[in-house]
């Protein structure tokens, strides 16, 4: 992990009423399109769902943040998707990665709505396929519900996952 990211989960460690905007932060940057091909956070989030288990910080709190901070980078991207359609493959840093938007259009149009929700687990699709769905007009309402729902899906995933590795760690350190 890179020094900010060690940084930042001592932060949250020693400052626990932090969590959740951080959370939040973390999980808009993820989600949003140009931000998270630049700055990946999923490995901090991780690391944050392990503090929660491992540090007494509320969990709810936390997921609900992460949660909506997933939708709104999913919200924001497919808006602007929407919104500049031809434009976005020639903005930096997405104009660094042509294969992208084409891989999320493919994806899109294969698999709909689903889309939305198998796209939010993988990296590059995470930052293509809300662009790809505001690009090419998915219905707003449906796009919107699949993105709330597969959001509190993610953050759930990643937080648990992180809060189930640091109990692993600890039951394995007092087997020693």
């Amino acid at each position: 992990m890179e020094g900010w990211m060690h940084g930042l989960i001592e932060f949250v460690r020693q400052n626990q009423v932090w969590a959740a905007p951080i959370v939040l932060l973390l999980a808009f940057g993820e989600s949003l399109a140009f931000i998270s091909l630049l700055l990946p956070a999923w490995g901090a989030l991780v690391a944050i769902g392990a503090l929660v288990g491992a540090s007494g910080i509320s969990f709810w709190p936390v997921l609900i943040a992460g949660a909506i901070g997933a939708a709104l980078g999913d919200w924001l991207s497919y808006w602007f998707g929407f919104k500049y359609k031809d434009q976005v493959a020639q903005i930096w840093p997405l104009s660094k990665f042509p294969e992208l938007l084409p891989r999320g259009e493919a994806f899109v149009k294969k698999w709909g709505v689903p889309s939305i929700y198998i796209g939010r687990f993988f990296g590059p699709l995470r930052a293509s396929v809300p662009l790809a769905a505001g690009i090419f007009e998915m219905p707003y309402w449906r796009f919107q519900v699949a993105n709330f729902t597969s959001a509190f899906i993610w953050a759930g995933v990643l937080l648990l996952f992180g809060d189930g590795l640091s109990m692993t760690v600890e039951w394995l350190w007092k087997l020693k």
